[in-house]
């Protein structure tokens, strides 16, 4: 495998062990709970309704969490997946409740070993894919992060998808 450099300087990655890893900050599920209902919380997203389904899927039971907010663009979609990167701010002098980047990826692999984000904002339809189960059947060396978004211009749909290392 070839290392992503930087100016000659190898970059440093995430193993896909760190998944389970950082999941463990959560003693308990109600407070990874807590992360996804903070995200919606946020006063860039503006989300005023929260959803909380459960449902089987191929005999595996699934949680599903849905808001109403704003939803996420590429970009945001791209930084929401990555570790350690946040640029909420505050809104109309209301502080954000995450500002480290970690909140999702600690709460949704301490619910379970896959998440799947579908986005939709103004300008763009996203699917996100942060699986461990995806990284084990790969023998993944690093964090991958599939993303596909059709950002929406005048009808038509342009698809964009990265395959890129979170870092």
């Amino acid at each position: 495998m070839a290392v992503r450099q930087d100016r000659g300087i190898p970059l440093s990655t995430l193993s896909p062990k760190y998944l389970h890893t950082n999941s463990t900050s959560h003693t308990w599920p109600f407070s990874a709970i807590a992360e996804l209902i903070d995200n919606a919380c946020d006063p860039d997203v503006q989300a005023d309704a929260f959803w909380i389904d459960k449902t089987v899927v191929e005999g595996h039971e699934c949680l599903s969490f849905m808001d109403n907010g704003n939803g996420l663009d590429h970009e945001a979609m791209h930084k929401m997946l990555s570790f350690g990167y946040s640029d909420k701010v505050a809104v109309n002098g209301v502080e954000p409740i995450g500002m480290y980047g970690n909140g999702f990826k600690s709460g949704s692999m301490r619910l379970g070993k896959d998440a799947l984000v579908f986005s939709r904002s103004n300008n763009a339809s996203c699917v996100g894919m942060l699986s461990q189960t995806y990284l084990e059947e790969i023998n993944a060396q690093q964090i991958i992060v599939p993303i596909v978004c059709f950002e929406h211009t005048n009808r038509n749909y342009i698809l964009f998808y990265t395959r890129g290392a979170s870092q």
